[in-house]
């Protein structure tokens, strides 16, 4: 295996970053610096990185339902409750989030030890496309709609949703909540496009990441994602 896809699959980066490391000198197998780009690493060799021992790891993938109280981080010095420890027992393999949900959403989280995967999936020029439900404390106006499908200008530069739609419950519609489809990786970008609006968000659910959906995953549980799942994702 190419010494970049064996650090890609320790789950350390992607292997674009991994040529890096090798060029500089950073990547050891069996105890001598390696910085041929290409180079095979055999059955046996140990590969160190930062003095730690890697192990090319089987790709795992995995989809969770993210209950409201649990902080996206796989280590938290305040020992508050973690993502992680929902996701405890799922496999052997060393697993990390693809980018974050806030404390106080719920919704759809991956998780994978795929470096490559997770860093283009995070990419901004990915431009990986997300919907989210929205419960906000009053009726959105049309008119407020609008400005956010054309584009309204935030403190780290203007944004606009790509899709909103008032939600159906039952028969009715509610207008105090909403269907929002963007593609934004930008920290807690829905709720700043409305507290930039006037509007307090109560409940904000993410229910499709990168085509992924909550179909048959209650709150709180994970699913391992099929290999035509994962396939899509690497098409992306």
């Amino acid at each position: 295996m190419r010494l970049n896809k064996y650090i890609a699959h320790a789950g350390i980066c992607s292997r674009r970053e991994a040529d890096e490391l090798i060029a500089a000198g950073s990547v050891k197998v069996n105890g001598k610096v390696v910085t041929e780009m290409g180079y095979q690493v055999m059955p046996g060799d140990e590969v160190q990185y930062g003095g730690e021992k890697l192990r090319s790891e089987r790709l795992r993938y995995f989809l969770l339902n993210k209950p409201k109280g649990f902080i996206t981080t796989t280590d938290d010095p305040q020992e508050r409750r973690t993502v992680m420890m929902l996701m405890d027992g799922c496999c052997a393999e060393r697993i990390y989030p693809v980018g974050r949900l806030d404390r106080a959403t719920t919704g759809l989280l991956l998780f994978t030890n795929d470096g490559e995967l997770a860093k283009r999936l995070t990419h901004p020029s990915t431009q990986v496309y997300k919907i989210y439900q929205v419960e906000l404390n009053k009726p959105v106006t049309k008119e407020d709609m609008k400005k956010l499908l054309e584009g309204i200008e935030l403190e780290d530069g203007p944004m606009h949703v790509d899709d909103i739609q008032y939600a159906a419950v039952g028969k009715t519609v509610d207008k105090r909540i909403v269907g929002v489809e963007l593609h934004s990786g930008r920290n807690r970008i829905v709720r700043r496009l409305f507290e930039a609006l006037g509007y307090e968000v109560h409940k904000l659910d993410r229910t499709t990441f990168a085509g992924l959906t909550k179909k048959d995953l209650p709150r709180g549980r994970w699913r391992e994602l099929t290999e035509k799942e994962v396939g899509f994702l690497k098409m992306i």
